[in-house]
């Protein structure tokens, strides 16, 4: 018993071996990130040259680091694995950065960039564009999607159910910080069923071409914090009626508070939406939101607090 406690103190105080580094691109070890994928052992880094790969991968490692060095030219797509998505990741605690993802296609018309089945998932200076789903968070329920410094434009459907740029179930927290969203067509920009929901200093905007429904939808309740984001609907949207949605089908989620927080909406067309609809039983709190004059801050349970201003 004594050997057997001092040789557990012997590998406690052991240094860590050092993570592999597993290296893609033109003439590294392996030719697609799907090879790397294939490969990769917990803990790994993986690191991907610039490069057009026509590929997709399915990441089943845990604490796995996939990072591209260069996310406007380190490219993959055009592919979809498991009828699910370029990037598929069944692993836990895994961190995608610095690559752009594209093209993902699927039969029942929900394709995504990148798609989350494991626990706790970072994506950091990830590009996501013209993707059915941005990203799609389907699975475990423990754990948080953690998005940074991200841009997604031009994903979305409604070709059968509807697709959006997020899209989480009931897992525990999304946080989308820094990140932008533009043009998504149909879905919602961001579509969260988490029993939290953060999205702070992003931009989220349909522009002149975007025909996307809600900006954002959180259709279960749960915590909400919206806070410094720069909104905006456009002329080709295709819901009028509200720019952030709180609870339209049904609040089933524990919902102790919905912030809503110095937020610039703008309106690019003739209709007048309102900017927040609050479906829940949970007051929403509105404060320092700046919105144009033809849009009704509020419907449903709530209060504003003075600071919140129309814009001209």
């Amino acid at each position: 018993m004594r050997a057997a406690f001092l040789l557990v103190l012997l590998l406690l105080g052991m240094p860590r071996a050092e993570a592999r580094v597993l290296e893609v691109g033109p003439g590294r070890p392996f030719s697609l990130p799907s090879a790397a994928a294939a490969a990769a052992q917990p803990g790994d880094v993986v690191k991907i040259a610039p490069g057009t790969y026509e590929d997709c991968a399915v990441w089943r490692a845990d604490g796995l680091v996939i990072e591209g060095e260069d996310f406007e030219r380190v490219i993959v797509g055009n592919r979809t694995c498991n009828g699910k998505g370029v990037f598929v990741i069944p692993g836990n605690n895994v961190t995608v950065r610095g690559v752009t993802l594209t093209g993902a296609r699927s039969a029942n018309g929900n394709g995504a960039g990148i798609r989350a089945e494991g626990v706790n998932l970072t994506v950091e200076r990830v590009r996501v564009l013209r993707n059915e789903n941005g990203i799609l968070h389907a699975g475990v329920r423990r754990g948080a999607l953690i998005v940074r410094d991200s841009a997604f434009i031009g994903n979305g459907s409604c070709e059968q159910d509807c697709a959006h740029g997020i899209y989480v179930g009931p897992l525990e927290l999304l946080r989308v910080e820094r990140s932008h969203f533009r043009a998504t067509r149909e879905g919602h920009h961001v579509k969260s069923r988490a029993y939290r929901t953060e999205v702070l200093d992003c931009g989220i905007e349909d522009g002149p071409e975007g025909t996307a429904s809600y900006l954002i939808d959180v259709p279960n309740g749960g915590a909400v914090l919206l806070r410094g984001n720069r909104l905006s609907k456009g002329p080709r949207s295709a819901n009028r009626s509200t720019a952030i949605s709180i609870g339209a089908e049904g609040a089933d989620r524990p919902t102790p508070e919905i912030r809503i927080e110095s937020n610039l909406f703008t309106l690019e067309g003739g209709y007048r939406p309102v900017f927040v609809t609050n479906h829940t039983a949970t007051p929403a709190l509105l404060r320092g939101n700046s919105l144009p004059p033809t849009v009704s801050p509020l419907r449903g349970n709530g209060r504003i607090v003075s600071g919140t201003e129309t814009t001209r």
